[in-house]
């Protein structure tokens, strides 16, 4: 059980442009937590060089190295295990040993900026938008300010803060696009009402034109230029379909489509070498696979064989050295958390460089099979099912788990600790990308709109009946076990499907849905609350109507709620609520309170313990 609780220590590696360093996010202890901390290391030698700490609860969101010596840091905040980190707005930059830290944008620049009185306080969010190829030292960072309509960005020497605006435009949140040359020439967005804005740079009047858009309602997004900048790389979607990718010709405006998939977006490329385009591409739906838009470029050819090494995984390229000598990449899969690798172009060998999860055994671990069904209204969602490796004589006992979230996240095919934890105990696992998950395109995505009580849990009724017309499956024998917005699915649905589970499980869950605006999170914070009207409504009495705390009569399963006392996305108020109405209702629930953790138990011993709570009470309720 312990090797399920070790999680991952190594993300986000990046090879620097000499090839002769690795930085890398390494989970160590700081505050009696575990937290993501920037390390560097020679390479391949993996000679560690240094760790740099950011104040408490600070994390390295994510780094790019400026110069082989320099790294530009985007800061964030980790908010639970369950919960993406959150980024602060935050850029630095400081040396592959530490030193010279200089903050380049933020809210803290007057006070730690070299450049502080001048500039004063950044009360906006910034990131990398681009590095120069001459590796200068300088980054264009792109950003906007938290009470201005307006996108800027700015050309910045990351040693003495000095910046200097390339461009200003009368539009919120725009992603600028950067040529090889390092011209900026499109800045794209969406607007208040939801709909796709481009802008690109005009070189005769040196004006920030709009470009109109012949589809209402589509997206239009240039995300890498040709080497000569000639053509752009553009991903799009119409009428809020799924993003496919076409390249356009800069000069004449001519458009040949490249890839595309009828069910899931194209979101996922491989890069070549400097200067660097993509070369392959995959679907986030269903097992990723790599086809080649060039099958005879070097980089192809050598994706291809690297992947021949490695079956039944996925060979990622994170990025080469400058020369194109060097290269770091990652494997993984459905039962390999995932290695890190270093290859050189000279010896034609790959060296292993940190592996996640060691103790895992991949050859014990079990398949993830994707799936796909059609639901009531007629609506095709998918997923992935996991089925024990060794699942001995008669049918298999499920449970259903859904994700977090719920918009705009989904369930992929890599590793999931959870569902290979249960795997492991003998039971099949059904997660289901439920209409308003990520990956499908911004139509499948509203459709999930206000729906969380509703059409959302008729999808994942609709995936436990796929699944019980299985062979493998015991349709008599399932439970339903989720986190956060799975949490409130997993009280919701036997509710909604009361003689369809045995027993649910409720993990740092919302279970009343009006809270959700009077949390600390959103205070003052309108941006946000808009969003959740979208995205779950704003009617008190028909959010009350769609919450288990007020439904906890019609629940008659046996129920095991888990919350963290320190949880700020879900607060423990929503597990209180929860409890206490099932005890007025006469099912008292089984109960675990951890007063000192937040959203998902970081405390390793912790998350053991909930994992032998979490089998003995489903191995109690889905017993023959």
């Amino acid at each position: 059980m312990q090797n399920f609780t070790e999680a991952a220590t190594y993300s986000q590696a990046r090879l620097a442009p000499d090839g002769k360093h690795v930085a890398i996010n390494v989970r160590m202890e700081r505050n009696g937590r575990m937290i993501p901390t920037l390390s560097v290391y020679t390479v391949p030698e993996l000679k560690h060089v240094s760790s740099i700490g950011l104040p408490a609860f600070e994390i390295p969101a994510d780094f790019l190295w400026l110069t082989n010596k320099r790294l530009a840091v985007k800061k964030g905040r980790e908010i639970g295990l369950r919960e993406k980190p959150v980024a602060t707005g935050e850029v630095v930059a400081v040396n592959l040993d530490g030193t010279q830290q200089q903050y380049l944008f933020g809210y803290k620049g007057f006070r730690q900026s070299s450049k502080g009185d001048r500039y004063g306080d950044d009360y906006g969010y910034a990131h990398v938008t681009h590095i120069p190829e001459q590796r200068d030292g300088h980054v264009l960072l792109g950003s906007h300010y938290w009470d201005s309509k307006r996108s800027m960005l700015y050309d910045i020497d990351s040693v003495t803060s000095a910046r200097k605006l390339l461009a200003d435009i009368p539009a919120e949140d725009l992603d600028f696009e950067v040529q090889h040359d390092g011209k900026p020439r499109f800045a794209s967005g969406v607007n208040e009402n939801n709909q796709a804005v481009l802008f690109r740079l005009d070189d005769g009047s040196s004006q920030w034109r709009p470009v109109s858009f012949e589809t209402p309602g589509s997206r239009y997004h240039p995300f890498a230029f040709t080497p000569d900048d000639k053509a752009v790389y553009v991903s799009q979607a119409q009428n809020g379909g799924p993003y496919s990718i076409l390249r356009e010709d800069m000069a004449s405006g001519a458009r040949t489509p490249i890839a595309s998939d009828p069910l899931g977006n194209i979101d996922r490329f491989e890069y070549t070498a400097r200067p660097s385009v993509p070369f392959a591409y995959s679907s986030a739906v269903g097992i990723p696979r790599a086809p080649y838009l060039d099958d005879k470029l070097p980089d192809a050819v050598l994706h291809k064989t690297l992947s021949a090494a490695f079956p039944n995984a996925y060979v990622s390229f994170i990025n080469f050295s400058d020369d194109g000598q060097h290269l770091l990449f990652s494997v993984r899969s459905d039962r390999d958390p995932g290695t890190y690798y270093l290859y050189d172009k000279k010896t034609a060998q790959a060296d292993a460089l940190f592996s996640n999860m060691e103790k895992i055994d991949p050859a014990q671990m079990a398949e993830r099979r994707p799936f796909t069904f059609t639901a009531r209204d007629g609506l095709p969602v998918s997923g992935f099912i996991t089925l024990p490796a060794n699942p001995g004589k008669g049918k298999l006992p499920m449970v259903l788990l859904p994700h977090g979230g719920p918009i705009g996240i989904a369930d992929d095919w890599y590793f999931d600790t959870d569902a290979q934890f249960l795997a492991s105990r003998g039971y099949a696992v059904l997660q289901v990308n439920f209409r308003g998950s990520g990956g499908r395109g911004k139509r499948f995505e509203a459709a999930g709109h206000k729906e969380w009580g509703g059409k959302m849990m008729d999808d994942l009724i609709d995936g436990v009946k796929w699944a019980g017309a299985q062979s493998e499956i015991d349709a008599s024998r399932v439970c339903v076990f989720g986190a956060s917005f799975g949490g409130y699915a997993a009280l919701m649905l036997p509710v909604r499907a009361p003689a369809m589970f045995k027993c649910a499980v409720g993990y740092s869950g919302i279970y009343y849905l009006p809270h959700a605006y009077t949390t600390d999170r959103l205070i003052g914070d309108k941006q946000a609350k808009n969003y959740l009207a979208k995205v779950m409504g704003s009617d008190e009495a028909q959010l009350r109507q769609q919450s288990p705390a007020t439904l906890a009569a019609n629940i008659t399963v046996p129920v095991l709620l888990v919350h963290g006392g320190n949880d700020k996305v879900t607060e423990l108020n929503q597990a209180l609520m929860m409890r206490e109405a099932l005890i007025k209702a006469g099912r008292p629930p089984e109960w675990i309170l951890e007063k000192d953790e937040g959203h998902g138990f970081y405390d390793a011993k912790r998350q053991q313990e909930f994992y032998e709570r979490l089998e003995a009470f489903l191995g109690k309720h889905l017993a023959k």
